[in-house]
Parts: structure tokens; sequence; C-alpha cells
């Protein structure tokens, strides 16, 4: 069994500069409209914590498209607060971000994680507190970050 359970990718996100022009380039190249553009949410919702400290500060704007199979394709443009989205913007530019997982058992699945040798760089709560992510860097041998999301 892996890690967290699952080997479903539910979202592929990337960081962008301009969400705009860049969800507009993605609808032209889908051929369909683009998706409304929102906010992170407000820190009493997000509670997000960036390196295990309160990150009241730290806001993006996302879009998000459905791009077939239960799998999203999400955009975000983070503000300039530090963040994992900043962090990645200033470090590497745009591109590919993370991917993402679904699971159940937030906290359980983030220890197991952590016992694989992962770190835990950021999390928070999402929508109006209906669900909530953290992030995890690969560590050593595994260069990517992990999102795993998690629905109430």
């Amino acid at each position: 069994m892996s890690v967290i359970g699952t080997q479903n990718i539910t979202q592929v996100a990337l960081i962008v500069s301009d969400i705009e022009k860049t969800k507009k380039k993605l609808a032209q190249f889908f051929g369909i409209e683009p998706p409304q553009t929102m906010d992170g949410g407000d820190y009493a919702v997000t509670q997000t914590e960036y390196k295990k400290n309160p990150a009241p500060d730290a806001k993006c704007q996302m879009a998000f498209f459905n791009v077939g199979n239960g799998v999203q394709l999400e955009l975000i443009q983070p503000n300039e607060e530090p963040s994992v989205w900043r962090d990645f913007l200033n470090e590497k530019g745009e591109g590919i971000h993370h991917i993402a997982f679904g699971v159940k058992g937030m906290d359980d699945k983030v220890a197991s994680c952590e016992a694989f040798g992962m770190t835990l760089v950021q999390r928070g709560n999402y929508g109006s507190g209906n669900g909530c992510y953290s992030y995890l860097e690969g560590g050593e041998g595994l260069p990517l970050l992990i999102e795993l999301l998690e629905n109430f």
C-alpha cells in the first residue's frame, strides 16, 4: 500500500505570475470559457500555517480547470507574502508546483509522510472551512511537492 493509501491524483497545480492571462490562454487551448478566479480565503477560515507558524498574510488567487477523470488543473498566483507558493515563484518561476491526492484522516497521512522522510511546509483549510490541505516536500530522492486534500 502507498504511504498515503492512494495512487489517484486529483490535481496538478501551476504557479503563475498572471492568473488572468494564463487562464485565458489555457481556456483557448482547451476550447472552453475561462473559469472564475477566486481568492484563497480569509485567514479566520484558512488558518494558514507556513513552516509551522501562523501565516495570516499568505494569500493567493486561484482558478480551476476540470480536465477529466476527476482531475483538476489548478492555477495559483501568490501574493508577495511568504508562503510555499511565493517561494516557488521566487526560486523557480512559473511552472508545476505540486500534485494532489484526496485523503481521509489528514493527521495520520501527514504522519505517514513524515515517517517516510517528507517535510510538512504549509497547511490550512479551504473553501468555507469544508476541507483542509497539507503541502509536503518530498525530500531526498523525491524531488516534488505533494498536496494532501481532505474534504469534511
